[in-house]
């Protein structure tokens, strides 16, 4: 055993983010756009599947032209995805995926939801889909929503079969039709109705739109349409220019978009409910009248009329006595919305800014935290603090920054709710039903602030946050992130084990308090071994880390379980570890994640040590081969164009290397050099779309959508004699047991002779497909392409998974 101990700030050496939380502020124009908005009583909420699937262009024309309020339903955050811009899979694929729809709400005005549903992978058909989600929870999660959101129209993205091209979004299509009929019915899901009422929609649509050619369309002219190509002056956009600033947030899946202009016009064929006109609100009073409180209509147009875009503090007034009159209604839905909306419109026409921070970015449960809040105002109106966090304050705002402090108790982890518990294979864990929906945590860190504004008391809640300036990038905010007092982080997902061979377990250990110790105990499968048995861990410092070895032999008979560890600490336990996700584009995501990962003992032997990895898209396959003994080079494209290739025993691509390195092209002859003087190169699978060049093998093969989505397929051998079926390792049937999320994607057809097709494999009731692993000989060498998911295998710990790529990789042996 080895322990070391050092210092340092784990953030220090993060990339810098974007704003996480700051306070809203609008200017003029954005103002009046809220307040064109507080005259309307309307809602829209658009649902699909995934992130991405929605159409940005029609959320952001509903939310700024019509002004209703605008909500889209994604059934799922995108976990099964493919990711361009790093390795991340799975919940942190997910969790990138939520912040890039929460920055794309923010451009287009709509706002964001989900249910608990895992996006698992392609699916061929919504029955599967369904299966393997669990409909009626999903169900009933899309009938909550519904519930609270209240639309008055709902829209869907795709139809309910094939044409859907997904069994998710299928899947999202029935759900919405269901979820329509049931929200209004008493009888489905009647515990929710503790927490709201039932609700039923106008209408529910279908936003046709063409499947990818002129023979393949739902749009036909009979249809309701709609031109939403206008140009909006408060915002100086079209909602073609919106579309794409909104879409082009979601960087992980490589959809930068380019500005549209002009007229352009959505479809809408109906579903249920009343058919619409000559509107998509037909039938739907927009107006205060629905209310029946005409002197806030009155107060409201008033206040449109007569705002000054020069002096917006002079609404103020009028939007006092709009308020006053709003508390006045009965307690329902419209009275809280507009509450929001015509609060924040004061506090922006005051030209009132306020936050509250925290002066370090973490802290550990049980904590209190200091913290300050500021106030400054720019504007003559009379505003004063009557109180912070239910301590009183007489304070006169003006021009002056003005500073508060307080303070607040860390209560709980801010672990993604959804996140917090182990989930299922299609849903997540969500025990709160009023957690559902929610894009993120509601945050649970904030400030009651009490102020006087024109002689009218206002509470407000102020969340904490934490900023701090950087030098390059300016102020910079993040969300606080609140742990256990230690975490234990083990470096891999999972642990590959190359027979009985000891293996070294690193784990990683960081305080978030002062003064913190206890006893770090792993975990091992039944007859494993494990060397030392606890160690004794102390830190001084609150961010304090230390790193610590653990030695794990898999003894006895068996062969695969998990590896934990529990940190003992003043009587509790805990066993999060810590995860941070760090692009420029989303805010800082602090993870706790439980301190397990998969352990396998695998009958592996290896041919060739050597290999070189030429990066794609992002993966984590040389990590993974590392584990079971190799020398992983990772080399980029200038590395590869200009160092000897010929020690390396093979030569591997990463995920889409061929669509996303512009080099690939003149790197491609080296390359093929390389076989042909003896070497194995084996490229993982690419997209049809978009690649750098079309000859990616030294014969021709062309690449197709086809996919085989279920990981228990049977495969059947059409090469049984071939060397990468036989060497090193044996390969058998039982080798494809055990596999994750799906067996491959964009398979190979139209491979010339040349190629060997090594297996076969199909989903339920489609015909058989070898087009996932083809092999060549070419000049002394070999090379392999193959669609099969390695990149999701490896990492998991599959071990038939290792078994055959080993085999892959291996150099060319005699012909058997």
């Amino acid at each position: 055993m080895k322990i070391r101990s050092f210092i340092f700030s784990i953030l220090a050496a993060l990339p810098i983010v974007v704003n996480a939380q700051s306070a809203v502020q609008y200017n003029s124009a954005e103002i009046k756009l809220k307040l064109q908005k507080l005259n309307t009583l309307g809602s829209a909420l658009y649902i699909a599947a995934h992130p991405d699937d929605e159409n940005t262009r029609l959320l952001g024309y509903l939310a700024n032209e019509k002004n209703v309020r605008t909500g889209y339903l994604s059934l799922t955050r995108g976990d099964g995805g493919q990711n361009l811009i790093g390795n991340e899979q799975a919940e942190l694929l997910g969790l990138i995926r939520t912040q890039e729809l929460l920055a794309a709400r923010r451009v287009d005005g709509a706002e964001q939801f989900f249910t608990r549903a895992v996006d698992f992978g392609f699916s061929k058909t919504s029955d599967e889909t369904f299966k393997i989600w669990g409909k009626n929870q999903i169900l009933a999660d899309a009938v909550w929503v519904i519930r609270k959101f209240r639309p008055d129209v709902i829209i869907t993205r795709f139809p309910e079969d094939a044409r859907a091209g997904h069994g998710h979004h299928a899947a999202s299509a029935i759900i919405a039709r269901e979820a329509f009929v049931a929200a209004a019915d008493p009888k489905m899901f009647p515990e929710q109705l503790k927490y709201v009422q039932i609700w039923q929609a106008k209408r529910i649509v279908w936003n046709t739109f063409n499947f990818g050619g002129n023979n393949n369309t739902a749009i036909s002219e009979d249809q309701f349409k709609l031109d939403v190509g206008a140009y909006n002056a408060l915002l100086g956009k079209s909602y073609g220019e919106i579309a794409a600033e909104s879409r082009s947030k979601h960087k992980s899946q490589g959809f930068g978009s380019a500005k549209q202009r002009g007229q352009s016009y959505e479809y809408f064929s109906p579903v249920g409910g009343q058919t619409s006109k000559t509107d998509l609100f037909d039938g739907v009073d927009l107006s205060w009248n629905r209310t029946n409180t005409a002197t806030i209509q009155k107060l409201v147009n008033e206040a449109n009329q007569n705002y000054n875009q020069i002096n917006p503090s002079a609404s103020v007034p009028i939007l006092i006595k709009t308020l006053s009159e709003i508390e006045k209604m009965k307690d329902g839905f419209w009275k809280e919305q507009k509450e929001k909306e015509v609060k924040n419109l004061i506090l922006a026409c005051a030209g009132l800014w306020f936050e509250t921070y925290a002066d370090e970015p973490n802290y550990a449960i049980g904590d209190s935290l200091k913290t300050h809040t500021q106030f400054v105002l720019r504007s003559s109106i009379p505003v004063s603090v009557n109180s912070v966090n239910n301590l009183k304050k007489d304070s006169t705002l003006n021009n002056t920054l003005k500073t508060i402090d307080s303070k607040v108790l860390a209560t709980k982890s801010s672990q993604p709710y959804w996140l917090a518990e182990k989930h299922l294979t299609g849903q997540y864990l969500i025990n709160d039903q009023l957690l559902v929906g929610n894009a993120e945590n509601v945050n649970s860190l904030k400030v009651q602030v009490q102020l006087s504004i024109a002689g009218k008391v206002l509470t407000f809640d102020s969340p904490v946050i934490y900023k701090y300036t950087d030098p390059v990038n300016g102020e910079i905010y993040q969300p606080l992130a609140i742990a256990p007092p230690i975490t234990a982080t083990l470096s891999e997902k999972a642990y590959a084990f190359a027979g009985s061979s000891t293996k070294t377990i690193h784990v990683y250990l960081r305080s978030f308090r002062d003064n913190s110790s206890g006893k770090l105990i792993p975990q091992v499968p039944p007859g494993w071994v494990v060397s030392p048995k606890s160690i004794d861990i102390k830190f001084a410092k609150k961010g304090d880390e230390q790193t610590a070895d653990f030695l794990v032999t898999p003894f006895g008979n068996v062969s695969s379980g998990n590896i934990s560890l529990l940190i003992s600490d003043e009587g509790k336990t805990y066993n999060e570890g810590l995860k941070i996700v760090s692009y420029n584009h989303i805010p800082l995501q602090t993870l706790f994640p439980q301190a397990e990962a998969r352990a396998e003992k695998i009958d592996l032997k290896i041919s060739g040590k050597r290999i070189a990895y030429i990066p794609g898209a992002g993966d984590l396959v040389p990590e993974a081969l590392k584990q079971v003994g190799y020398d992983v080079t990772i080399l980029s494209e200038n590395q590869a164009a200009n160092f000897d290739l010929s020690g390396y025993d093979a030569i591997i691509t990463g995920i889409r290397t061929y669509n996303v390195n512009d080099r690939m092209k003149f790197l491609q002859p080296k390359l093929l050099k390389y076989v042909e003087n003896g070497g194995t190169l084996l490229v993982q699978y690419n997209v049809n779309n978009g690649l750098k060049l079309q000859d990616i093998g030294p014969y021709p093969f062309k690449l197709s959508r086809n996919r085989v989505t279920e990981e228990d397929a049977k495969v059947t051998f059409l090469a049984p004699n071939h060397q990468v079926l036989n060497f090193p390792n044996k390969i058998a049937e039982a080798d494809f047991t055990g596999w994750i999320q799906e067996r491959g994607l964009y398979f190979v057809t139209d491979a010339d002779p040349k190629y060997t097709s090594i297996l076969s494999m199909k989903d339920t009731n489609e015909a058989d497909n070898d087009g996932s692993l083809i092999v060549a000989d070419y000049g002394k060498g070999k090379f392999v392409y193959t669609s099969l998911v390695f990149f999701r295998e490896l990492p998991a710990g599959v071990p038939g998974a290792y078994r055959l790529f080993v085999n892959l990789i291996a150099k060319s042996q005699p012909k058997l």
